[in-house]
């Protein structure tokens, strides 16, 4: 079962909390054991796991994100000029798959699934995948 979610981001970098959709779509499944992968099919995006208990850990991670891979750089060659986007989007990731074990995803009492934007705000698509075995 593969559903397409929209998603519209307001900033050029945020963390957009996806966790509550993709259940939803779980549960809608009907799947008890299984797989949900969540992919995001854009190369200034991606889909992470991480704390979503303290939102200042998604203000940390943004932070030091920047500082590691800065806007603009003088040896930047790609002419649209978001290298930085494309180096972020390599570092989250494309996809996370998480397990489904009685109609319920293994996510860690703390842990949040996350749609990372990097090159916004922008209106996206990420595709759930939900694969029963």
């Amino acid at each position: 079962m593969l559903h397409t979610a929209e998603i519209a981001t307001s900033k050029r970098d945020e963390l957009r909390d996806i966790t509550r959709e993709v259940i939803s779509y779980v549960r809608k499944s009907g799947v008890q054991n299984g797989i949900a992968v969540v992919y995001c099919p854009h190369t200034t995006a991606g889909i992470a796991i991480n704390e979503n208990a303290d939102p200042d850990v998604k203000h940390d991670v943004l932070m030091r994100l920047d500082e590691v891979y800065p806007w603009e750089h003088p040896k930047y060659r790609h002419a649209e000029g978001n290298t930085a986007s494309h180096l972020k989007s390599i570092t989250a990731g494309p996809s996370q798959s998480i397990i489904i074990h009685e109609g319920e995803l293994l996510l860690g009492r703390w842990q949040g699934i996350y749609f990372c934007e990097f090159d916004g705000p922008r209106r996206r698509q990420y595709y759930v995948k939900i694969i029963e075995g």
